[in-house]
């Protein structure tokens, strides 16, 4: 699969953002990582993110990284584009992206480097060093500490023809539309805002074709299904689940830092598939959070 036919692909549909299991001792747990990405793999979704913002990618080290991309790529079978992960420094970054086309990723999301901000260029010569690193697709992560304007984004588009998706996890309009003006269909599109589904419609009108679904990790036919709704403009249907399911959730989701991975994991708990706890730094839902939870998700499952 070429850069170009991965973005393309990617652009499709639905994307997974799977949670990577953990046993109480919080050592990776394999075996339901596995059992639970086979599951996944047989919705029909775009692409799968395998160790990523929602796979807790910030806790795992290089060599557990390594066992869950390798796990995913064995798991899916081909059946859909397995997206590894980069991150943390230039250096660290480059490594990653070697070791994830080694191990048989389709492709690379480039996370924010670690903790620094750095000026346009900085950040231009960090991603152009991971792009130059491998062959694989680069999807580029733009949120907190890493925020491209277009100017510095259509010049890495000319130097790196690898790089070809671009995901939005800052929310500026303004941006996005400047971006999408000069750059149109060069790059693919994501929506990569917490929790996505709520700019899903007005973001499809800037061009933004599909997002990262934490919430298809514990409904997946319900995310798929309001998919469907956006990429069919049923506003009267998008915002029906919105109100009823969606904002409830957010608002769970807002009651304290980090649940935004915390909720994804309760969730998982809710209908039955408990995939272990959060490492710290980030903490659980408690019993009444969990709860409130259950009670929400209620026959959507």
């Amino acid at each position: 699969m070429t850069p170009e036919e991965m973005a393309k692909q990617l652009g499709s549909g639905l994307l997974s953002f799977p949670i990577t299991h953990f046993r109480d001792d919080l050592t990776f747990d394999e075996p339901a990582y596995r059992d639970n990405l086979s599951r996944l793999a047989d919705y029909r979704v775009s692409g799968l993110f395998a160790a990523g913002g929602t796979g807790e990618f910030f806790s795992l080290t290089p060599a557990e990284i390594d066992r869950v991309l390798r796990a995913a790529v064995e798991e899916t079978r081909g059946r859909t584009p397995v997206i590894a992960p980069a991150g943390q420094g230039t250096a660290l970054a480059v490594e990653m992206a070697k070791a994830a086309e080694a191990a048989g990723a389709d492709g690379i999301l480039l996370l924010p480097p670690y903790l620094v901000g750095s000026e346009q260029a900085g950040l231009a010569a960090h991603i152009e060093a991971v792009c130059k690193a491998t062959s694989l697709g680069i999807i580029v992560y733009n949120r907190s500490n890493a925020q491209l304007n277009e100017t510095t984004l259509a010049g890495l588009c000319e130097r790196c023809p690898n790089l070809v998706g671009f995901k939005d996890g800052v929310g500026d309009v303004e941006l996005m539309t400047r971006v999408y003006a000069g750059l149109g269909d060069r790059l693919t599109y994501v929506g990569g805002l917490p929790t996505a589904e709520t700019f899903a419609l007005p973001y499809l009108e800037m061009g933004v074709t599909t997002y990262s679904s934490a919430i298809f990790n514990f409904l997946p036919e319900w995310a798929l299904s309001f998919y469907d709704s956006v990429r069919r403009r049923d506003r009267d249907a998008v915002y029906a689940e919105l109100k009823s399911f969606v904002l409830p959730y957010i608002a769970i989701r807002n009651r304290k830092r980090g649940y935004a991975v915390s909720i994804v994991k309760a969730g998982m708990t809710a209908v039955g598939r408990h995939a272990g706890p959060v490492r710290p730094p980030l903490t659980d839902l408690d019993a009444g959070e969990l709860a409130e939870l259950k009670a929400l998700i209620g026959d959507r499952r």
